[in-house]
């Protein structure tokens, strides 16, 4: 059987938190006072623990639990981010009836029930609950009583509705006289503050309880200006990149200095230095046939038109000749200029008739040049070498 352990005595106090700190511990329930009701607790890191607590109430998982934090500190720990408007409210009402819904942190290692990734905080503002939670750390609690009834206002309360489902139960007297305006039974104000971290978010009042609306907006219009200055600067820098934030002057000047910052990288250093390095190759192609061409038809017949004596002299010309049109015809890569004085090589076996034939492609080259008295003038040297060739 559960034992109740009445808080205005000293040496039952003593016993009481020992026994509640050790029933935290092993993942058990204790029912404890509050400023605004009693509340029944559990470790919040234990998720069986947790479960627990729903079961003792007749409640899913769907209806996750608050958790009770003895300071402001440990407010920063469980919360991703506290905006300026929580802090606010959080200085002004705790500890006391003020609960606040945030994003939880993801290193969080803990199950709540379907919270959204959120969770509702608050401190309450009563001496045993606060000692509690400073030796044990962050409490699920909810409200000490079976859902659908009315919320308990002494231990005994709740005991007549949870019976042996809590091990150890806290008596602290009768909660709630803190507030003197809210009725009987009534539970913390909770607001949602989920949407400040999105553009134009506020928080929304989601249940009424002991703090009035009145007090909350109270505190939320007393805020100076700066905090909201800050919430617009978040949205600010795509306006100012459009050129629409012209009142807030040390932005607006930096943001034309970073427009010339991006000219900075030039973009036309790859355009013209590259063209023109590979036109170069294309116009040294033609510098090389030029001189290939110029080379066999110029020398070839200049020697052979300007000796015109006998025919040994015609024939040591016509052998240079020859051999110099293989060696200027080397380098070149034209297949028509070689083979043609490769396949008329043949007619250096007769001396007398290679005359003519040597001359054939010179003919070609000097049109203007007549080969009609020539041709005498090779017929009696072919009378003559016979001739010369009897001795």
């Amino acid at each position: 059987m559960a034992t109740i352990y009445d808080c205005s005595d000293k040496s039952e106090l003593l016993t009481g938190m020992r026994l509640a700190r050790a029933a935290i511990g092993r993942g058990d329930l204790i029912v404890m006072p509050t400023d605004t009701v009693y509340g029944v607790a559990a470790d919040a890191f234990n998720s069986d623990a947790v479960l627990r607590l729903l079961d003792a109430k007749n409640r899913t998982t769907a209806s996750p639990p608050p958790v009770l934090v003895p300071g402001i500190p440990t407010l920063d720990a469980l919360a991703e981010t506290v905006p300026d408007e929580v802090r606010a409210l959080v200085k002004a009402f705790w500890p006391g009836g003020l609960t606040v819904i945030l994003p939880a942190r993801d290193s969080l290692k803990w199950n709540l029930g379907e919270t959204d990734g959120t969770v509702a905080l608050r401190m309450p503002d009563d001496p045993i609950a606060l000692e509690i939670l400073s030796e044990t750390g962050p409490l699920a609690v909810s409200s000490a009583n079976l859902t659908g009834e009315p919320a308990a206002m002494t231990a005994q309360d709740a005991e007549r509705m949870l019976g042996e489902s809590v091990i150890v139960y806290l008596d602290g007297g009768e909660v709630g006289t803190r507030y003197p305006n809210a009725s009987d039974g009534t539970g913390s104000t909770i607001v949602d503050a989920t949407a400040l971290g999105r553009p134009g978010g506020a928080i929304r009042i989601v249940r009424h309880g002991v703090i009035s609306d009145e007090a909350i907006n109270e505190v939320l219009d007393a805020m100076p200006k700066v905090s909201l200055a800050r919430a617009d600067l978040v949205a600010t820098p795509p306006v100012e990149a459009a050129g629409e934030s012209d009142a807030v002057s040390a932005p607006a000047k930096k943001a034309p200095a970073k427009k010339p910052e991006t000219k900075k990288p030039e973009t036309k250093k790859p355009e013209t230095k590259k063209a023109p390095a590979k036109k170069a190759p294309a116009a040294k192609a033609p510098a090389t046939k030029a001189p290939a061409t110029k080379a066999p038809a110029t020398k070839a017949p200049a020697t052979s038109a300007t000796t015109a004596k006998p025919a040994a002299a015609k024939a040591s010309a016509a052998k240079t000749s020859v051999a110099k049109a293989p060696a200027v015809k080397a380098p070149a890569t034209k297949a028509p200029a070689t083979k043609a004085p490769a396949k008329r090589t043949p007619a250096k076996k007769a001396p007398a008739k290679t005359a003519p034939a040597v001359r054939a492609p010179a003919k070609k080259a000097p049109a203007t040049k007549t080969p009609a008295t020539k041709t005498p003038a090779t017929k009696t040297a072919s009378s003559k070498v016979p001739g010369e060739a009897t001795p």
